[in-house]
């Protein structure tokens, strides 16, 4: 029997943002994850916390497409529904916000060189490329709503941590991504800077950008986000609602020491 409805009555079905189902991944010998399996939706604003070491950055990798798990059967890992992808057509989709970006911008490189630099998925502007017009105005704009357009013409090796994140924030957002993922975001800054860049990704949140947070700081983890996952030694101990996986017993298991808990204003905060 066939039946048939007008289409705009069929509801329409989005892929995850990413799908992991039994995922290995070797860092030389070592399995820096292991049999990890997660599912992220579009528009979810989540965090993956853990200490340093447990896989946290091969994560990041693995989705960035930087590293590959094991291929065996039962092991799958999509984005958007797609296994495969042009990497440069998956930065549209996917802005990344890594340390180990900032590392390359060195030199005479200015903040809209930076961020003018994403639309080619290089760390700073060529001879051979085309900067045209309205790159440079769409650049400008993006500057702006961060309130980072002082930094325009400041040389990123002459920027604060903070400043330099914002220039990095910026640069990941010039393909409009529907998700941010920040790596290790609050690394190497200051307390005003810290919270800054909060402010920033609640901003961001609110504006509709899903946030996919990858830290070991507790205090990282915005009030927008309401799902965390907890990883340790490539396995995920825990995952589901903040309020239930940011318990003082997970968390002394997920870090090895004995914490305590408080909670301020939406934030939780380690003692």
């Amino acid at each position: 029997m066939r039946y048939d409805f007008p289409l705009e009555e069929i509801p329409a079905i989005n892929p995850p943002l990413i799908s992991l189902d039994n995922v290995t991944v070797l860092r030389g010998t070592r399995e820096a994850l292991a049999g990890v399996s997660m599912r992220i939706d579009e528009g979810e604003h989540v965090c993956i916390l853990g200490p340093n070491g447990c896989g946290k950055s091969t994560l990041i990798k693995t989705v960035a497409r930087e590293c590959y798990p094991v291929a065996r059967e039962g092991s799958a890992i999509s984005i958007y529904g797609q296994e495969n992808w042009n990497i440069f057509e998956l930065r549209v989709l996917l802005g990344i916000v890594s340390p180990d970006l900032l590392a390359s911008c060195t030199g005479e490189a200015t903040g809209r060189d930076v961020v003018l630099s994403g639309f080619f998925s290089s760390t700073r502007i060529f001879s051979h490329h085309k900067v045209r017009p309205e790159l440079v105005e769409r650049t400008d704009a993006i500057l702006e709503r961060l309130g980072a357009a002082h930094l325009a013409d400041r040389p990123v090796a002459e920027m604060s941590s903070g400043e330099a994140k914002r220039i990095l924030i910026a640069r990941a957002l010039v393909h409009d991504p529907k998700t941010l993922l920040f790596d290790e975001p609050s690394n190497t800054l200051d307390i005003a800077a810290q919270y800054q860049l909060r402010e920033t990704m609640q901003q961001l949140a609110r504006e509709g950008i899903g946030i996919l947070l990858v830290t070991h700081h507790l205090a990282d983890i915005i009030p927008e986000i309401e799902r965390v996952i907890l990883l340790r030694q490539g396995r995920i101990l825990a995952d589901g609602a903040k309020d239930a996986v940011l318990t003082p017993g997970r968390l002394t298991e997920l870090f090895g020491v004995p914490v305590t808990i408080t909670r301020d204003d939406g934030y939780f905060h380690l003692r």
